[in-house]
């Protein structure tokens, strides 16, 4: 091989080990064990040392955190004690939902809490309604499919869900989550995830970097991470509290909570975005979240709808033209009528 050759090859290595480099070092974690919970859950009770609470129905044994047992009309919740003040933060859960009731006859679900509030018993998986900051829901019965069957109606095929279902929801202390929907109204996005009753492990994974929040999914036991949800423009402040809820009704489950393990992500920023993030968020908001609200009913809509929808509004323009033109024609020869 000539030497210029050798050079060349060199300098083309180089460059791929220094950008595989930067790559690497562009985002590090660390493990933040005040805000993490794991075995054995030395760090849960009801001391002021412990950095977890527990609420309701949930108890602690050697293998979980059990927010609510299988048993009907149970609510339980996790929270920790700690405000978390990190800018980029990254949440692995290890969970397990299982019980003895078969497909679409279990309920109701868990999920896990980035909010302003704590420690609230309320409707929403175990957690107050118009809560101030970020949930991540694992919803695992179909109320509104029942909803509809009740009243003899069925879905469209678009619409229509798989459940267990995750979806995510920002709140900022106004907004209700619609339980007879299952959050349709306001969710951001969310994925359908098989997670009852499995032989091996079942991961979340939430990560809020660059306010962009991204949500993915581990439930098939091949160790890879699945795409759920990825939302740009997502802005939460600091110092709310990490939390897990959950709640049965007249349909339960077991949910367990294995482990809830949060990093602080160090993330390479440019000029710009460090000038972006000085700017300091108070209220909870999503970019562009209307759009994606209306976006949601469009969707439910049916052809129908639309068809009638389009038809009217040009009915009422063709109206609009011909009195329009009415009214010029009769204004007109008012007009030529004073010349005479």
């Amino acid at each position: 091989m000539p030497f210029k050759s050798y050079w060349t090859f060199a300098f083309l290595i180089f460059n791929a080990a220094w950008c595989f480099a930067e790559d690497e070092h562009e985002m590090e974690e660390f493990l933040k064990r005040e805000y993490s919970l794991s075995k054995p859950y030395q760090g849960v009770g009801s001391a002021s040392s412990s950095h977890w609470e527990l609420m309701g129905d949930a108890m602690v044994t050697t293998d979980q955190v059990r927010l609510t047992p299988d048993k009907q009309s149970k609510q339980g919740a996790v929270w920790g004690r700690l405000p978390c003040h990190l800018t980029d933060w990254e949440m692995q859960v290890h969970f397990k939902i299982h019980g003895q009731g078969k497909k679409n006859l279990n309920g109701d679900g868990l999920a896990i809490w980035y909010t302003k509030e704590r420690m609230q018993k309320g409707p929403v998986f175990g957690n107050m309604d118009n809560f101030t900051g970020l949930g991540v829901f694992v919803d695992t019965y179909p109320n509104e499919e029942k909803h509809l069957e009740a009243q003899k109606k069925r879905y469209t095929p678009r619409t229509q869900r798989i459940f267990p279902f995750v979806l995510a929801m920002v709140g900022n202390g106004s907004i209700s989550y619609d339980h007879e929907r299952d959050g349709r109204p306001t969710e951001l996005g969310g994925c359908n995830a098989m997670v009852r009753n499995l032989k091996q492990d079942t991961f979340l994974f939430i990560r809020y970097v660059r306010r962009r929040l991204t949500v993915m999914i581990d439930i098939d036991g091949q160790h890879e991470w699945r795409d759920c949800l990825d939302i740009p423009g997502v802005r939460l402040p600091k110092g709310y509290y990490f939390g897990a809820s959950s709640v049965t009704g007249d349909l339960s489950d077991n949910h367990d909570i294995i482990s809830l393990k949060l990093y602080q992500l160090t993330v390479f920023r440019s000029q710009q975005e460090e000038e972006e993030e000085e700017e300091e968020i108070t209220i909870p908001s999503v970019d562009n979240f209307e759009f994606l609200k209306f976006g949601l009913v469009d969707d439910g809509m049916s052809g129908i709808a639309i068809f009638f929808a389009v038809l009217f509004s040009m009915l009422g323009l063709i109206f609009l033209i011909v009195i329009g033109l009415v009214v010029y024609s009769h204004w007109k020869e008012n007009r030529r009528k004073r010349f005479y």
